[in-house]
């Protein structure tokens, strides 16, 4: 068994994110292990650029509102409790509401073989943040 020192907060950056997001990793894997999971913190109306992940992604909801919209125009609205899925491949954004902080733990794999495990596209365009969602609830 190994305790593993916590690592400092880190601001995320700017090329990926729109609005202030901080992050604390909390785990990532070396060979063999591929797991990679981030605490994440963003203000309101910050959210991720466009990505996909070649393993997937799971976001597990632990406070505020998150939202999380794919390339067909879907967006959800997720609370603490909610894990979303997103498969490999699918690219999707997500981040918080305009009047709630949110935050999440966000999982994923590395690819074992060097390629990139998230591909990060363009940013997300207000009409796309602001596009009507669905609820979990």
């Amino acid at each position: 068994m190994e305790i593993l020192k916590k690592q400092p907060t880190v601001k995320a950056p700017v090329d990926w994110f729109t609005g202030d997001v901080w992050f604390d990793v909390i785990h990532a894997g070396e060979e063999p292990s591929r797991i990679r999971a981030n605490m994440v913190r963003f203000s309101p109306c910050a959210r991720t650029d466009w990505h996909s992940h070649a393993m997937g992604q799971t976001l597990h909801i632990v406070s505020g509102i998150a939202l999380i919209g794919t390339r067909d125009g879907t967006v959800i609205e997720a609370h603490p409790g909610d894990t979303i899925h997103t498969p490999p491949g699918e690219e999707h954004w997500h981040g918080a509401t305009p009047d709630h902080f949110m935050t999440h733990l966000a999982m994923w794999e590395g690819t074992g073989d060097g390629s990139p495990e998230t591909t990060w596209l363009e940013k997300v365009d207000d009409a796309e943040y602001n596009a009507p969602s669905s609820s979990t609830r």
